[in-house]
C-alpha cells in the first residue's frame, strides 16, 4: 500500500550509522537515509495536492532551523535509537503537522508520547547489543554527532522503496 512520512535527513549521522543500518534496520534497505520521524503515517501519495502541500507549509511556517545533538543510545521494545538533543523542536514539528492533520496522529496514535529518535537497528535482542556495542565505540566521544535540522521532507512509498517527494525549508 502506497504511503508517505515527514522526516528529517540526518546526513552527518551516515558515517556513524550507515552500515549498521544497513545491517540491522529493514528501513535502510528500503532507500530511507538516516532520519527522525516527523510524521508517520501520513497519507496515501496520490491524496497529496497542492492544497495539502500548502497546509504543510502552513503547519510548518513558525518553524526555524535548529542545531541538535545525537548522543545517546536509548531503546524501545523492537529498536535501537539515537535520541535527539533537544528532542523539543521535533516534538513541535510534530505537533504542528497534527494541528494541521488533526486526523493524521504519529503511529496512528498507538503510542501516548512523541519520542524524536534516529534508528538505528529494528532486530532480535542478541543484534540489538551488537550494533548498541558498535555504535557506542563509533560515536564521537563526548559530543555525539552534531547535525542542523534545515527542512522537513516529505517522502512517500508507491513502489516499494522510499523516495523523496518534496522538501519544506525552515526559516534560518
Amino acid at each position: 500500500m502506497a504511503e508517505s512520512a515527514f522526516a528529517v535527513n540526518v546526513p552527518e549521522a551516515e558515517p556513524y550509522v550507515g552500515a549498521l543500518r544497513e545491517q540491522f534496520d529493514p528501513s535502510a534497505k528500503l532507500g530511507v537515509p538516516a532520519h527522525i520521524t516527523v510524521l508517520y503515517p501520513f497519507m496515501s501519495p496520490e491524496q497529496i495536492t497542492e492544497t495539502v502541500l500548502n497546509r504543510v507549509r502552513l503547519a510548518l511556517s513558525s518553524a526555524v532551523a535548529f542545531s541538535f545533538c545525537l548522543v545517546k543510545i536509548d531503546r524501545f521494545p523492537t529498536a535501537l535509537y539515537l535520541a535527539p538533543e533537544p528532542a523539543e523542536p521535533f516534538i513541535a514539528l510534530t505537533k504542528g503537522l497534527v494541528h494541521q492533520f488533526p486526523d493524521r496522529l504519529p503511529y496512528s496514535g498507538q503510542y501516548d508520547s512523541i519520542v524524536p529518535h534516529l534508528t538505528v537497528a529494528q532486530a532480535s535482542e542478541p543484534e540489538h547489543r551488537l550494533a548498541e556495542a558498535q555504535l557506542a565505540s563509533r560515536l564521537p566521544p563526548n559530543t555525539g554527532i552534531k547535525a542542523l535540522c534545515a527542512e522537513v521532507v516529505l517522502i512517500e512509498n508507491s513502489s516499494g522503496l522510499w523516495e523523496h517527494m518534496h522538501s519544506f525549508p525552515l526559516t534560518a
